[in-house]
């Protein structure tokens, strides 16, 4: 969208020129004063638009790159505009599409929430995230394990919990602060989740533990 503004409004700036240059001087050989104005008001709204289109590329390519390593593979992490999010008919803040036979898309869309809770957490000391930027690490990393093939929500997030502390590292945070912010996630979110996307075999020694260094349950 931003993209588009500044396009926009580069187009409409040179339309202002364009018209003031074919009327500078009218039948009585007056000039008309340089729109400078309008023109400024322009340009303003292009900068400020490509600001934007370059700053939302900045935290897709960050929040990709932390997917991709939990992947294995290149994937996308597409955040989404609040103007898509109002045609959107997904309810969930995050989702990625399987084709028919089960296999995953290499791109994930996380709401445009979600995403500004990212970009909080990412500009943030991490030493105590707020528990909004807890729940958004938390879904990058869900959102990982299905563009990884796991197609069951419980499987999909008992393999995230496992692996949130390494995702907030991939974001900046030191070894603690990661493994603080997965606990967090565990004890207070985990348990409040639908029956849906939580396993009763999900924990200590449970048939979906992974036996992973950084599983929240390994931390007292």
């Amino acid at each position: 969208m931003a993209t588009w503004i500044a396009v926009a409004a580069v187009l409409a700036a040179a339309a202002v020129a364009g018209w003031w240059w074919l009327h500078r001087v009218d039948s009585l050989g007056r000039r008309a004063s340089v729109p400078w104005i309008s023109l400024g008001v322009l340009a303003g709204i292009a900068l400020v638009a490509v600001y934007s289109a370059w700053r939302h590329g900045a935290l897709e390519r960050r929040l990709s790159g932390a997917a991709s390593e939990l992947v294995g593979a290149r994937v996308h992490v597409h955040c989404q505009g609040y103007a898509a999010s109002f045609v959107d008919a997904e309810f969930e803040p995050g989702y990625v599409r399987f084709d028919a036979s089960g296999r995953p898309a290499r791109s994930t869309t996380v709401k445009a929430d979600e995403c500004g809770h990212l970009r909080s957490y990412l500009g943030s000391s991490k030493a105590r995230p707020s528990p909004d930027e807890v729940v958004a690490v938390h879904l990058l990393t869900h959102e990982a394990m299905h563009m990884a093939g796991l197609t069951d929500e419980a499987r999909a997030e008992c393999a995230a919990v496992q692996r949130d502390a390494r995702t907030a590292r991939l974001l900046g945070a030191s070894a603690e602060e990661a493994a603080a912010l997965a606990r967090a996630y565990w004890t207070a979110f985990y348990p409040r989740m639908p029956d849906a996307y939580r396993a009763p075999d999900c924990g200590a020694g449970g048939s979906l533990d992974e036996h992973l260094p950084d599983a929240p349950w390994t931390r007292s």
